[in-house]
């Protein structure tokens, strides 16, 4: 199959390319370089260019018209979107129209979109299904929140199919060390962590003692990103197959606090690093965990990693390369 990949030499677009490369599949990576890097696309063809340049992107997608689309090029850091909303209105919500209408207007109807459980806000049941209202209380999760809105009207409308995957807190990295979460300022609690546990900060801040949680810090749902990955193969599969355009959740349906996260990666790393008590940030619910149990009925997904302590170690041994680097 011919993959066309929007920020597949970021985070988890590059283990998505890794992994659909690896099984045959011809991958065409589009990215702006602004938070990924050449060194991590394994696989394919890279060609560096903005979603925003609709002339090379329409140029771009004609010569390779590709049977499916993975979308993973948006701006991610909930805090910063409160701080800066426009940027990521313009990034997730603006690039994405501009990808959507050159897509159709070529004929590509195939779509793999990356959302968010940011869309749910603070959910009233958890574990949160699929089917809990989108109430984004950040700018991050509206602007996810709105594209997921587009893509139901436009597959209403006619010819086009999408799958919307809803990650929860992506974590580790190849097991074998090639690639792994590389930003120049993480805000990712296991990557921020395993950051001070090496020495490049002197301490960890524990954003929020007071919630309504056991220890009273946030609670997660963390899945490895080759967990994740594969699930973009499998609903890519199920949506050729079927022609089904649909919403999934991708968690392990179980969660951490904060609290625990830093214990299980003192436990790894055998430093016992500090850490500090600071305010709540802006956006950040207090639980969020899936419900998985759609994407497990509507494919052959399963978690193969679910296991804190092997995605905190595989995190572990990728922070240790990058600070061998010369």
């Amino acid at each position: 199959m011919k993959i066309f990949i929007t920020g597949g030499a970021g985070y988890i677009g590059s283990h998505t390319v890794k992994l659909l490369g690896g099984d045959g599949h011809d991958v065409l990576i589009l990215d702006n370089l602004s938070t990924g890097h050449p060194w991590a696309v394994t696989q394919g063809r890279l060609v560096e260019a903005e979603l925003s340049d609709r002339d090379r992107l329409h140029q771009t997608l004609k010569e390779f018209m590709p049977d499916a689309v993975i979308h993973f090029a948006a701006s991610i850091e909930v805090e910063e979107s409160v701080r800066a909303p426009l940027k990521y209105y313009n990034n997730n919500v603006v690039n994405t129209l501009n990808l959507l209408d050159v897509m159709t207007g070529l004929g590509i109807r195939n779509f793999i979109y990356s959302s968010s459980a940011a869309v749910y806000g603070n959910p009233e049941e958890i574990p949160v299904k699929e089917t809990a209202p989108m109430a984004p209380i950040n700018p991050y999760g509206a602007t996810k929140a709105m594209i997921e809105q587009v893509l139901q009207d436009l597959a209403a409308a006619g010819d086009f199919r999408y799958v919307a995957l809803r990650y929860f807190n992506v974590a580790g990295a190849d097991p074998e060390s090639r690639i792994g979460q590389d930003y120049g300022n993480p805000t990712h609690l296991i990557t921020r962590a395993l950051k001070t546990a090496i020495g490049k900060y002197e301490k960890l801040a524990i954003f929020g003692t007071d919630y309504g949680t056991p220890d009273g810090t946030c609670i997660r749902d963390y899945i490895h990103v080759d967990d994740l990955a594969r699930a973009h193969g499998l609903v890519l599969d199920y949506l050729m197959a079927t022609g089904r355009s649909d919403v999934m959740n991708c968690g392990y349906g179980h969660g951490f606090s904060v609290k625990e996260v830093v214990n299980a990666a003192k436990r790894v790393t055998g430093v016992d690093f500090l850490t500090v008590e600071a305010d709540r940030r802006a956006g950040d619910p207090a639980t969020l965990v899936a419900d998985g149990e759609r994407i497990r009925t509507l494919t052959s997904w399963g978690p193969r990693h679910d296991d804190l302590e092997f995605i905190i170690k595989t995190a572990w041994d990728w922070e240790q390369k990058l600070a061998s680097r010369p």
